[in-house]
């Protein structure tokens, strides 16, 4: 395959372009979104002014430089982003998380093993992108139950998803896309499971290391709720038993009630007279009085699971409820749960939140208070405020934001956090499971059935118009963008097929053996830069005249071509699912650096040491 040369400055400039961006992106002084732009500007301007003619004009004009923008695979990552906020708003995972809290508190490691060989199975039959966003949601939830930082879980999450789609045909769109440059070559297409047995060797190596040794390796970046310790302080708060209240009834066993998952009963009030711990075989009554102790992660889960806990406390409209009315009270929608400190200098201190005046003033009910001083056992109506209390808040949206003006209370931005309606959950199933079922079964293409996801769940309530726009992460458009650019770049001006050519210059009085190692790890290296689609299409031509010039079976190069192209490890921009957990993740350009490089190397080695063994040559 001759490549055209013409054009040879021009490509030195785009191989200098990519040094630049790598290294820009690795340093992290720039911001990630600066770099990208930068690098987009930069491509724009140089080629208006130093075009790469062909008989069709400039083959890098502002249309094809811009065109990955609106790339299928971008839109498809940006829509699923949404259906996954959509899973987060309506609680829709919640069922699947439960089922391994248990575990995952008992044996975390372990109980992640397990999930990545399930996330590895699964990518074999479907779209990678879509799995990824299935246990995205119950990873984090297992690893707030187990108290492991979710930097460390991941990326491993990512890389399983990769793995399995080594192993069929349909594993992901790079294997398709192989399979069609090789029957365009004049090869035969490539069966469900032509290459599945290399596929699962490889695999299998690569699942060992990334669910034994890359968590250890990874950091424990705590996001910043957990930087500001938020998630282990203890809140006092009071339930009020009415009649019909869920707790009527109770009993206590063993001096706990085991009806209040994870939740301290401190004292409970029963008109003039006090009960103390521990409560053996108390029984609930109405008007009997709780004071509670329990982490802000405890009464969270409580108002997902159980909001009735709760009752009477806010209207249906999203205002304060009057004890005296007596409209049946139901769970309003758009509740946001935060933190706030009583500041220095308050007109509250002294008083207790009554006399406060809180509801009134604020349009929030307190939940909860925190003070570290010394431990709180008195209702919180005799609580006195005190400057520095942390107080636990909910209300609505526009409530909770009005309180940045406030001069009594300093709003804790980092701790607002909205509580997802669990009402919606069966319809944000059935909306996942139609986008997964109809791109998995090629009804129709991933990107539309992720775009049509993403309009149902706004539709059907799931989430609304905010929501969704926040979910969609600009950092992951304008990386994908600027790297299908620099992509196009290289392809046009020559640089990815010379870098090919020259190796197989190189290497070719070495044997098939050496040729097909380094030809490997030239497209795994390229992948990581170029996109895996593009670097498939490319070396398939390619990998097909040299197999022919060295006599051997040209599927083997094929086969090299898919597996390389799908070690697409070490940077975000590699593949899909790398961008679909950098934001949950917490993680940095370097993170994938540092990861992933080792798993490309690995796989190399086992792939160059296992294939002319079983392809005998």
């Amino acid at each position: 395959m001759e490549a055209d040369f013409s054009h040879v400055w021009q490509m030195w400039v785009v191989f200098g372009a990519i040094i630049a961006a790598i290294a820009a992106y690795a340093s992290e002084d720039i911001p990630l979104e600066v770099t990208s732009l930068a690098l987009v500007a930069g491509l724009l301007a140089f080629f208006h002014f130093f075009p790469v003619e062909a008989g069709s004009g400039n083959l890098l004009n502002p249309e094809n430089l811009l065109a990955g923008f609106a790339d299928p695979a971008l839109i498809a990552v940006l829509a699923l982003l949404v259906v996954g906020q959509g899973l987060f708003q309506s609680g829709a995972l919640e069922d699947v998380a439960q089922l391994t809290n248990a575990n995952a508190i008992r044996a975390p490691y372990l109980t992640l093993g397990v999930m990545l060989v399930v996330v590895l199975v699964v990518s074999g039959f479907m779209n990678n992108t879509p799995v990824a966003v299935i246990f995205i949601p119950v990873v984090s939830a297992l690893a707030a139950k187990a108290s492991i930082s979710s930097s460390k879980m991941m990326i491993p999450l990512s890389y399983a998803s990769i793995l399995g789609g080594m192993t069929t045909l349909i594993g992901s769109s790079t294997n398709l896309l192989a399979s069609g440059a090789a029957s365009r070559a004049g090869l035969d297409r490539i069966g469900f499971f032509d290459f599945t047995i290399p596929g699962v060797f490889l695999a299998a190596i690569g699942i060992v290391y990334v669910a034994f040794i890359l968590p250890r390796l990874m950091p424990a970046r705590a996001n910043l709720t957990e930087e500001m310790g938020g998630s282990g302080k203890q809140f006092i708060a009071q339930l009020q038993l009415g009649y019909g209240h869920p707790l009527v009834g109770s009993k206590a066993t063993g001096g706990m009630f085991p009806s209040l998952k994870n939740i301290t009963v401190r004292m409970v009030q029963r008109g003039e007279r006090p009960f103390l711990p521990p409560f053996e075989d108390m029984v609930l009554r109405p008007g009997d009085t709780l004071i509670i102790a329990a982490t802000r992660a405890t009464l969270m889960e409580a108002l997902k699971q159980e909001p009735d806990i709760f009752q009477g406390l806010i209207h249906q409209d999203g205002g304060p409820s009057d004890p005296d009315s007596d409209d049946e009270q139901r769970p309003v929608r758009d509740l946001m749960l935060a933190e706030t400190i009583v500041a220095p200098g308050s007109r509250m201190i002294g008083r207790n939140i009554e006399q406060a005046g809180f509801r009134m003033e604020t349009d929030c009910i307190v939940l909860g208070v925190q003070r570290r001083s010394r431990m709180i056992r008195t209702q919180m109506s005799d609580i006195r405020l005190e400057a520095g209390d942390v107080l636990l808040i909910v209300g609505n949206r526009q409530s909770v934001r009005g309180l940045r003006t406030s001069r009594d209370l300093l709003l804790l931005e980092w701790s607002a956090t909205e509580i997802p309606h669990l009402s919606n959950a069966r319809t944000a199933q059935f909306i996942l499971g139609g986008t997964v079922v109809s791109a998995a079964l090629g009804i129709v293409p991933i990107s539309i059935a992720a775009v049509a996801g993403a309009l149902a769940m706004i539709l059907t309530g799931c989430l609304n118009i905010r929501q969704a726009s926040r979910a969609i992460d600009r950092q992951i458009f304008l990386l994908v963008g600027a790297a299908l650019a620099l992509g196009t770049s290289l392809e046009a001006t020559g640089g990815a097929t010379f870098l090919a050519q020259q190796v197989i210059l190189v290497f070719d009085g070495f044997g098939a053996a050496v040729v097909l190692s380094v030809f490997f790890l030239l497209t795994a290296i390229l992948t990581n830069v170029l996109s895996n689609n593009a670097t498939a299409v490319l070396f398939v031509p390619i990998a097909v005249s040299t197999a022919s010039q060295l006599g051997i079976d040209p599927m083997v190069f094929v086969y090299a071509v898919i597996f390389a192209a799908n070690c697409s490890f070490a940077t975000p921009m590699g593949y899909q699912t790398n961008l679909l957990v950098m934001g949950p993740g917490h993680y940095r350009f370097s993170d994938f650096m540092r990861a992933g490089a080792p798993l490309v190397i690995i796989l190399w080695l086992a792939f160059s040491l296992f294939a002319p063994w079983y392809y005998g040559f």
